[in-house]
């Protein structure tokens, strides 16, 4: 199955947006693919409004978030692969939705590999 990602940030984008809200997204801004301004980047990471007011062309596709946007007055184009998306919230209250960051494109955590069991033996 697909990953649920992409339709739960529709989801919740289009329910921020029904209540008046503005839809803030938490990005990982050194995943691949990631085009965001570079000077607006905090400790990897960056907040990006998607209200729209603040974005024209929003796009929310099944593995690209896109816009054109302004920063500090210079116009945009940004990309923001779905993986890259940690959480999408409400700016004025913070309800939303934090996405785990071991799912992988399956929609389901990725599995962590078996430790091998120690094998011990009583010596005389």
């Amino acid at each position: 199955m697909r990953s649920s990602r992409p339709y739960l940030i529709r989801a919740i984008h289009e329910w921020i947006v029904d209540n008046e809200c503005t839809p803030y997204i938490l990005v990982n801004a050194l995943m691949e693919g990631v085009i965001v301004p570079s000077q607006h980047v905090e400790n990897d990471k960056i907040i990006l409004n998607l209200s729209p007011r603040a974005v024209s062309g929003l796009l929310i596709g099944n593995d690209m978030i896109e816009f054109d946007a302004r920063f500090s007055g210079a116009g945009m184009h940004v990309e923001v692969p779905q993986l890259a998306i940690m959480a999408i919230y409400a700016r004025e209250n913070g309800q939303g939705m934090i996405f785990d960051k071991d799912e992988d494109d399956g929609g389901e955590p990725t599995p962590t590999p078996d430790k091998p069991k120690p094998n011990l033996r009583v010596v005389k």
